[in-house]
């Protein structure tokens, strides 16, 4: 967002205005502080973040040309959204099932990503929490505000 601010001021603006929006709107149903946007950490709060808002339209999103706003700079899980990544200890591949129907499981290893290879999203948290004061995990809607 900062790089957009610099870069194209009203364009941020519209980003920004679009999150405020989409915070206001999903609040009763977020599953964590709808304050401060941190989610919580139980069972209950990560089952109800499995249908949070899966209906609702990034607010990155420019609805009127379909592009994302903040692609270059996109956050990582925009960014490995649909190639297949292993996922913490899991055993296999999580990918999106729209992006490989009918494909092998051998057709999908193939196309496996690392998407941090340098744990650059580690080191980027860890400024981001120091310079906020904000450690949890949250969505893109509120990292937007700020």
């Amino acid at each position: 967002m900062e790089d957009l601010n610099v870069s194209d001021p009203r364009r941020a603006a519209h980003v920004r205005k679009r999150a405020r929006e989409y915070v206001k709107r999903l609040a009763a149903d977020f599953p964590g502080d709808p304050t401060t946007g941190i989610l919580n950490d139980d069972e209950e709060a990560e089952a109800r973040f499995a249908e949070f808002a899966n209906d609702e339209p990034c607010p990155a999103l420019d609805l009127k040309t379909g592009e994302c706003d903040l692609y270059a700079a996109r956050p990582m899980t925009c960014r490995v959204f649909g190639p297949p990544v292993r996922s913490g200890g899991e055993n296999g591949l999580a990918v999106c099932e729209l992006c490989y129907h009918g494909a092998t499981e051998k057709q999908i290893a193939a196309c496996e990503m690392t998407p941090d290879p340098d744990n650059l999203e580690e080191k980027l948290n860890t400024t981001v929490e120091k310079k906020t004061g904000k450690h949890g995990n949250t969505i893109v809607a509120f990292a937007l505000i700020d």
